[in-house]
């Protein structure tokens, strides 16, 4: 193989010793990582390793490796997160090499170094370059010094407030604040006016520093209307560094990805070259092994600028994976055994477009809130790559990220691959948690989307616009649902009704989704195979619909299939496949795309529902970050009163009218449920 070039002088960082071929690697990790790195590892005869938490013991991925072992509680930081114990299991299974997935310790340059003196291999950079990148305002100066353009902005070492107000008002505004020591989105907050800076620097740095340690900020100029573009790179011990194109991972919220792509729509082929070239020497600068990220905002005049370095692989890998045909984990373990790289980059080629979307546990049309539960059913679909740790029976928990699963479509143009994840997520069910599957249909039907012309900004601009709305059910999904919910004592009904020779029968039951409500009444058939006739009332708004259902009907089953037919509304004529699970008193119901919940009232009992008003209960599973009031304390309307904390998010509970704050349910660290009381506000007599 041709070098790709010599290595400049490396800042002090040097290529790190101790490669060398192993047998057995130990997955540092969890979840859909942790079952890809292992499903590699496999395929190359290598022993895999799965450590667990007590809440992932039954997890899927922990049933695949070879051998596993338990390394602590449920929390990150008595698990995932500690050193100690992912070393000791290292030593009890006799693991020779260390994968540690993306997220929890993969950039961690003190793990790294761990690993490698515990005798075992590191599977990705040396911890130098780990420590040379990872912190931000340290990146940019090496970055500066090699010649790879930066945002405009501060990183010195100076941290007062004056001195970062004085330094904004240098740089102008809009401007973003971020935590130096980390990635992902924590510590990072938009600033529009200067008035607003000092509340921005106080929250920034209390999330860095309890998510990084560190409450070291930099300033950078926020760049409006650019998109966030990122170069996948390579490099192995013998000097070699290529790049294997960008990623547009513009489509995000609250600077979260939720959609990747890979080309770039806005990048051509001039671009890519000059994206690549930037990229392969920022990694050079610190003599990079293994797979990294630079991470770039593209300006809509074409030029870029260098945000970060990512020192793992990505989340969005695939995508990369799908245009140039490589598998990136098994180079990842080449390298790390002392291979050299595979190909050289002339021959580097891509092949059509890929796109992926993030299916994540969240309320979109809540406020994107972290959504917890269990999975009672699971379909993948079989029309694109699905990369996912999921399994029917077992629960979505808080303590980790709320990402569950990425669908992947490749095609041999943007559009083609575009319409075969709009196919692959409507054809993908999941019941039992809520997610965002819906919204990601939307983003990807949306006329900017679909011209390639989202910018970092998109989503937000069309929240405005509605993009996050769940639109209600119609009739024909309501009826389905009607029958579902009946049909287990309906088939009985029926199989007796035709059996004593007695005339159909009808049954009501009312059905209730948020604060809307519907009465249906099911009129079952005198003989199996004919229509069941569903008569719906929405009586909100005293509407009537005729709705004729065939079922298909087996002796003492559920109906398993229905056809909707109706004068009001227009449905398919094909036999429609029912995905649903009925778990006590409420109906889950999967169609298109869409998860719909209905809870089944019993038509012979009446919902009580208390008067909440003032009574303030947690909107989700997870850990009470801070406490801002005290009992007694006058607060005010939108007063923010409990910071919660789930799945690397945090959500603000603030007072609900000006009053007095009554008796408080919990404290700081406290981990609390979904419906948990927190503490009331009475409002003034």
């Amino acid at each position: 193989m041709t070098p790709c070039g010599a290595n400049p002088v490396s800042q002090g960082v040097d290529i790190r010793p101790g490669q060398r071929p192993f047998g057995r690697v130990l997955v540092a990790n969890r979840g859909e990582i942790a079952s890809r790195v292992m499903r590699t590892a496999r395929l190359k005869g290598i022993e895999t390793v799965a450590v667990y938490s007590d809440a992932d013991r039954e997890s899927p991925y922990v049933g695949e490796a070879d051998l596993r072992t338990g390394i602590g509680g449920v929390l990150p930081r008595d698990s995932y997160l500690n050193i100690e114990a992912i070393i000791a299991a290292i030593r009890r299974t006799g693991a020779d090499a260390v994968h540690p997935g993306y997220g929890f310790l993969a950039e961690n340059a003190d793990f790294a170094q761990a690993v490698i003196e515990a005798g075992a291999v590191w599977i990705g950079p040396s911890p130098q370059a780990i420590r040379a990148m990872g912190n931000k305002a340290r990146a940019k100066v090496l970055m500066r010094d090699a010649g790879v353009p930066c945002i405009p902005g501060y990183d010195g070492a100076d941290q007062s407030d004056a001195t970062l107000e004085s330094e904004a008002a240098r740089i102008g505004y809009p401007l973003m604040v971020k935590a130096a020591a980390g990635g992902g989105g924590r510590g990072m907050r938009l600033v529009q006016e200067p008035v607003h800076l000092s509340a921005a620097l106080k929250s920034a740095r209390a999330e860095s520093l309890a998510a990084f340690g560190s409450a070291e900020l930099i300033l950078e100029r926020a760049m409006e209307q650019a998109r966030h573009v990122e170069v996948q790179v390579f490099g192995d011990a013998h000097g070699h560094v290529i790049h294997l194109g960008e990623r547009d991972c513009s489509l995000q919220r609250r600077h979260q990805k939720l959609i990747e792509e890979s080309p770039c729509p806005a990048v051509d082929a001039f671009l890519r070259e000059a994206l690549g070239q930037m990229a392969v020497r920022a990694a050079r600068a610190v003599n990079y092994v293994g797979a990294g990220t630079v991470e770039c905002l593209l300006a809509p005049d074409g030029q870029f600028y260098f945000m970060e370095m990512n020192t793992r692989l990505q989340v969005e890998h695939a995508v990369t994976e799908a245009v140039t045909g490589f598998d990136l984990v098994g180079w990842q373990l080449d390298i790390a055994a002392g291979q050299h790289l595979a190909v050289t980059q002339e021959q580097v080629q891509f092949t059509g477009h890929a796109i992926e979307a993030r299916l994540i546990a969240e309320d979109v049309p809540g406020g994107f809130m972290p959504q917890t539960g269990n999975v009672l059913r699971w379909r993948p679909s079989d029309l694109a790559r699905v990369d996912h740790g999921l399994a029917e029976g077992l629960p979505v928990s808080p303590f980790y990220d709320s990402m569950l699963a990425k669908v992947i479509a490749h095609g041999a143009t943007r559009e083609q691959a575009r319409r075969k994840l709009a196919l692959a997520l409507r054809d993908t069910a999941l019941l039992g948690v809520k997610t965002n599957q819906p919204f990601l249909l939307r983003c990807l039907e949306h006329p900017a989307f679909i011209a390639g012309a989202c910018d970092t900004g998109f989503v937000d601009r069309a929240i405005g616009q509605g993009l996050a709305a769940d639109p209600p059910p119609d009739a024909g999904i309501i009826s389905r649902a009607a029958v579902l919910a009946l049909g287990g004592a309906a088939s009985g009904a029926v199989q007796g009704s035709m059996e004593r020779g007695l005339a159909p029968l009808e049954a009501h039951t009312r059905l209730r989704a948020g604060d809307d409500h519907w009465d249906v009444w099911v009129r079952y058939p005198q003989v199996a195979g004919t229509h069941w006739t569903a008569r719906l009332q929405a009586l909100d708004v005293e509407v009537e619909v005729e709705v004729e259902v065939e079922v298909e009907v087996d002796a003492g089953a559920i109906p398993s299939k229905t056809r909707l037919q109706s004068r009001d509304i227009e449905v398919d004529a094909d036999v429609i496949p029912s995905i649903y699970v009925r778990d006590g008193q409420t109906l889950h119901l999967f169609d298109a795309g869409r998860a719909w919940r209905f809870d089944v009232d019993d038509p012979r009992l009446r919902q009580v529902r208390a008067n909440v008003s003032g009574v303030l209960k947690a909107p989700l599973t997870g850990r009470v970050a801070a406490v801002h009031v005290t009992t007694g304390d006058t607060v005010s309307q939108g007063q923010p009163l409990v910071v919660m904390e789930a799945m690397k998010m945090e959500h603000i509970v603030t007072a609900p009218f000006d009053g007095t704050v009554g008796k408080i349910s919990v404290a700081q660290n406290d981990q609390v449920r979904s419906g948990t009381l927190l503490m009331t506000v009475t409002a003034p007599a």
